[in-house]
């Protein structure tokens, strides 16, 4: 058999400085599907149907090796994983061959011609090589069972039958090196003990396409097979997870979503016009940690090429991120406000005191500056001066031990919180919010982890104590079921949004209401609101518009004259999102000053707007497959301390698409969090103070717990009676509050 043609082309072709075409052959036979292999030294395929070629990818100076010993076509490729002796065993209709690439190489150093070792003949048609972490055994996946060969004795130690179709891959797992799992035609896959030949876990059928390739990741521990619709599932492999499944992705879907990014402009794409492959067919990728280089083998579809690039990895991801991403976003600010910024509003009439009347009687004259109620002292409404409001510190506990009334007002829980508590997971307490049927749609804890407030379906927003003893105070007032609630940082006053248009802050010490921003003020419906910028302003969301109302709250206690409405609101700025598409949810850091505010749109867009510029900084597209209904910050609390890098991070949350976590500073997904139902109702989600876990209701009745460091849930929470619709974090202590549509709340706290 001669020289397989082309064999010694070179680079044909280079994109940049991201992809370089290293080596080029052209086969006698079509090459759109034949089997590719990639080690760190080397990277393996047939060409002309029986002769198995090797490419060096640290030298392309080398020569290849061409290794020929098999008569049928080649099917199956794989290398060992020990770098001395480096194995490859190719498979096909005849033999199975073992190569020790040390003893090929000399033997062609020599003149001779390479032999290997045939470990079986006339297998049948095999699909899928595998070596386990110590090279002493094969797994030859032929037909529709798996053979265990023994590499030194050439014996056959166990067949694992069960399938009901051909077997397509099988990965041993790297931490259990007994055990072995497949996949197959059969649409299921399977875990085996090849030590003993059993089997000890059989999926169900996972979809309508047969399940084509395998892979496990050591660092997540997590199983992912792809089938032949483009749809990727993940498992979950943690002992006692029970290979529950972790996600799904469909790789349709994502390329769709790319190109629309690059026809929009958010990233660019190399011209891969060069390259001498267009479209491929098979495809095998290797790169190793803390490199920077990939090495990717390439087949063409509908042609004889084989090529091999070489991928700056770097590169690439720069090329592929948004033009606003490169802007390092943080919500710690780094400059200080702008003259022109909205954040300097201030009004005159609060810069302002009132001048003192001229003219007085002489009888008023004689009681003049004295206190009304005739004590001898009279506390200060603190108007007088301006306030003194330091920037944020993460860890903003620490008082003097003469500063009573801080010790007053948080008592015993001006401790730190424990970072390294259990999550709250045990049942602590349950209440019934009222009597008949009053859904729970939102919960919030106050800044200093003492009170409660949820928000409900009949109009009333009810405060509780944080360990829900006690009755609870009851503010009533809105003609719409109450959808948002939100204390101050000082957690003096509580803000509701209500369906019925209006926008109400209330007095917690008073128990009444201190001011009502009508409808008439707003020219779509308030979806959120919050308090913004150390409680200076209120952030709202009115239709397309992100609104800032600059108010003052009058504490005047004159009870004759409590009647008139002395406080006051004021928009101070509007701001429309790119396209004017209505906003669904938004979020900002109120605990320190930060210029920054994360908005979601109804058309799934995620702007951040920086509004100390008074400008959108940027956006990105199709975040969820439907609109987002929540935006969550780790925003940590006054009881705690994070790396700074850690209140960058935010989730999403959408119906039917779980939760995804985010990384300001690049506005890239880092993580999807799976498992948790819900497909219907907007299930709200919170992030724990110590930044460890992310809590998600649900449509089956329970509240979900994930780690920040796995993709799938670490707690199931039971003890609902209804559809979780909302949870809250204490601030203060390692306690969970979640509230259900049949108007119930529950407390859960750390066990033991």
């Amino acid at each position: 058999m001669g020289e397989p043609r082309g064999i010694f082309c070179s680079a044909q072709g280079c994109v940049g400085d991201v992809i370089i075409e290293q080596r080029l052959v052209e086969s006698k036979e079509p090459a759109s599907h034949v089997p590719l292999a990639c080690s760190a030294q080397y990277c393996a395929f047939p060409v002309d149907g029986n002769v198995l070629c090797l490419w060096n990818t640290k030298d392309p100076s080398y020569q290849p090796l061409t290794l020929q010993g098999h008569h049928e076509p080649i099917t199956a490729v794989a290398f060992g994983n020990t770098v001395s002796p480096l194995l490859i065993c190719s498979a096909s209709q005849d033999y199975v061959i073992m190569w020790s690439l040390d003893e090929c190489r000399q033997k062609v150093l020599q003149g001779l011609s390479p032999r290997g070792v045939i470990m079986g003949t006339l297998l049948g048609q095999v699909l899928c090589l595998r070596l386990s972490p110590d090279d002493r055994t094969v797994a030859v996946c032929a037909g529709n069972k798996i053979l265990m060969l023994d590499i030194e004795s050439r014996s056959i130690l166990a067949e694992l039958e069960g399938h009901q179709g051909h077997v397509t891959a099988a990965e041993f797992c790297p931490w259990q090196t007994h055990i072995i799992i497949s996949v197959s035609e059969d649409r299921s896959f399977k875990v085996w003990d090849h030590h003993v030949g059993s089997l000890i876990y059989n999926s169900p059928v996972l979809t309508a396409f047969p399940l084509l390739s395998l892979l496990i990741d050591a660092k997540s521990r997590q199983l992912v097979t792809g089938c032949a619709n483009g749809q990727l599932w993940i498992f979950s492999l943690v002992e006692g997870h029970h290979y529950r499944c972790v996600t799904r992705v469909s790789l349709k879907k994502k390329s769709e979503s790319f190109s629309r990014r690059v026809e929009s402009r958010l990233c660019s794409l190399p011209d891969f016009r060069s390259l001498s492959i267009h479209v491929a067919g098979s495809c095998a990728v290797m790169s190793k940690a803390n490199d920077d280089k990939a090495i990717c083998l390439l087949t063409s579809l509908f042609g004889r090429k084989i090529v091999m690039l070489e991928i700056r990895v770097a590169a690439l991801v720069r090329s592929q991120q948004g033009h606003d991403a490169g802007r390092h976003l943080s919500v710690l600010p780094r400059t200080c406000v702008g003259p022109t910024s909205p954040l300097c509003f201030t009004t005159a009439k609060e810069s302002k005191t009132p001048p003192a009347p001229q003219r007085q009687s002489a009888g008023r004259s004689t009681v003049k500056d004295q206190p009304l109620v005739f004590h001898t002292k009279v506390r200060s409404s603190g108007y007088a001066s301006a306030p003194h409001i330091t920037m944020f510190s993460p860890k903003a506990n620490t008082r003097k031990r003469g500063d009573h009334s801080s010790r007053r007002r948080d008592g015993p829980r001006c401790k730190e919180y424990p970072l390294e508590s259990s999550p709250p997971t045990k049942l602590y307490k349950q209440r019934v919010l009222a009597h008949g049927p009053a859904a729970a749609h939102c919960v919030q804890y106050s800044g200093d982890g003492q009170w409660l407030a949820c928000g409900l379906a009949n109009h009333l927003l009810l405060v509780f104590r944080a360990d829900l003893s006690g009755t609870p105070t009851v503010f009533s007032g809105h003609d719409g079921a109450v959808s948002t609630v939100c204390w101050s940082h000082d957690s003096r006053w509580l803000l509701s949004a209500s369906q019925d248009g209006t926008l109400r802050l209330w007095s917690l010490r008073r128990a009444e209401l201190a001011l009502c921003v009508g409808k008439d003020v707003f020219s779509k419906p308030v979806r959120s609101a919050q308090f913004y910028y150390v409680d200076t302003f209120v952030l709202l969301s009115s239709g397309p518009e992100l609104q800032l109302l600059k108010y003052h709250i009058d504490t005047c206690k004159d009870e004759i004259q409590r009647y008139k409405q002395k406080s006051r609101c004021k928009r101070v700025f509007r701001l429309p999102t790119t396209g004017r598409t209505e906003i669904t949810s938004l979020s900002a850091v109120n605990d320190f000053y930060s210029y920054l505010v994360l908005t979601a749109g109804r058309n799934r867009t995620l702007e951040v707007f920086d509004l100390n510029a008074g400008r959108s900084a940027a956006m990105t597209v199709e975040v969820h497959s439907r609109p987002v209904h929540q935006i969550c910050q780790n925003k940590g609390s006054s009881f705690t301390t994070q790396q700074h890098e850690a209140y960058n991070l935010f989730a999403t949350t959408a119906s039917g698409d779980g939760i995804k976590l985010w990384d300001l500073r690049t506005l890239r997904c880092e993580r999807r969090f799976e498992g948790h139902p819900n497909h219907g109702y907007p299930c709200g989600i919170a992030f724990s103070p110590c930044g460890r876990y992310v809590a998600s209701g649900a449509e089956d009745r329970h509240a979900y717990m994930y780690d920040l460091g796995s993709s799938t849930f670490s707690h199931r929470l039971a003890g609902h009676k209804d559809t979780v619709t909302s949870v809250a974090f204490s601030p203060a202590a390692p306690q969970l509050a979640s509230a259900t549509l049949d108007g119930r709340l529950q407390l859960f706290v750390a066990d033991g």
